[in-house]
């Protein structure tokens, strides 16, 4: 977390800058496509919008990482221990875990309902014994907690020009694309730690189970059914993206760049998919770094844009010169980890 962006949001305390930063770290680290379009926000939204995905990070490594032989009891134990400690932030404001304390302050700022943070750990739960899912309506329950949640915490802090509940299906419906897109692009890695997210009653329909998955990822050779199936995934993801999207135009001006963004990148992953034949079980398909720099400036003319069409509404409607105080100057978030397209100023 750069300074700038921490006396922005008004974090001030030192022990707080330190937990909000080691939050930052975690999402230029693992989230590079969602790190990128966090930049676009308005600087003092930042520090929380990296809470939340810091907070998540934390979650899933403890449940997912393939760098450890931990089992699956002591990852039980280690998921209760940050619940507990979750729960106690979230009652006191306070935290001797970074992530927690981050968290707690952003849900306390925002005032983010708590019942999305019980319902994303329960999730969490799941993933430790549950490793597969029978049909889509089973999968659609388990990433209400996994995926939908994070959208529904995103809300308050993104803003909206529409009463809340009315943006919030659209918000879940976000959450969940990005997960299904991820569960698609992840399908050899979640077979590699005993999972499989694709539904069974949608692989069955083209003729797949985890067998034949398991055989292609073994030997890196191709079969049809499979080709037939993930193209099916990816149709349905697609659809949840179009649920989406009508919420972009809900969310406050200011932030609608980041998330316009995310849209547009996460979108990219299923093209980038379907444009390397499908291979997922061999290999990982991502979005090429121009096409990700491209579609950044993109955001940033949108951000131009909304904060001039902004700063022009603002300047209608101010009192007369001598009612108004000197005007603050104006605050930017600093430097990334990550290659930066983005020009300084809103860098």
């Amino acid at each position: 977390m750069t300074a700038r962006e921490l006396d922005a949001a008004g974090i001030t305390e030192p022990a707080l800058r330190d937990a909000y930063t080691c939050c930052r770290r975690l999402n230029a680290r693992h989230g590079r496509t969602y790190f990128l379009a966090t930049r676009l926000l308005p600087v003092e939204r930042r520090p929380a919008v990296h809470a939340l995905y810091g907070f998540a990070r934390w979650a899933d490594d403890i449940v997912d990482s393939l760098d450890t032989d931990l089992p699956r009891h002591r990852r039980a134990a280690d998921l209760g221990l940050l619940h507990e400690r979750l729960e106690q932030g979230l009652r006191d404001g306070d935290s001797t875990e970074p992530v927690v304390l981050a968290l707690a302050d952003t849900a306390r700022r925002y005032a983010i309902d708590h019942r999305h943070f019980s319902d994303f750990m329960a999730s969490m739960r799941s993933d430790l014994e549950v490793t597969d899912y029978p049909t889509y309506d089973a999968l659609r329950a388990y990433t209400h907690g996994s995926a939908a949640v994070i959208g529904l915490q995103m809300l308050p802090i993104l803003g909206t020009v529409v009463p809340r509940e009315e943006a919030a299906p659209h918000a879940a419906a976000l959450g969940l694309a990005f997960q299904l897109t991820n569960f698609l692009r992840d399908v050899g890695e979640d077979l590699d730690r005993g999972r499989v997210y694709l539904p069974a009653d949608l692989l069955a329909a083209h003729d797949v189970d985890r067998e034949l998955l398991s055989w292609s990822r073994r030997t890196g050779r191709d079969d049809g059914r499979i080709t037939r199936a993930l193209r099916a995934f990816e149709d349905l993801t697609r659809g949840v993206y179009r649920e989406a999207a009508p919420g972009l135009a809900m969310l406050d001006p200011v932030s609608r760049p980041c998330i316009r963004t995310a849209f547009v990148l996460y979108g990219g992953i299923l093209d980038a998919v379907a444009d390397d034949g499908y291979a997922v079980l061999h290999r990982r398909a991502g979005v090429p770094r121009r096409r990700r720099a491209a579609v950044a400036a993109d955001g940033l003319v949108r951000v131009t844009a909304a904060r001039l069409r902004g700063r022009a509404g603002a300047r209608r409607t101010r009192p007369p010169a001598a009612a108004v105080p000197p005007a603050a100057g104006q605050l930017r978030a600093g430097v990334s980890t990550a290659p930066n397209p983005l020009p300084e100023e809103v860098a």
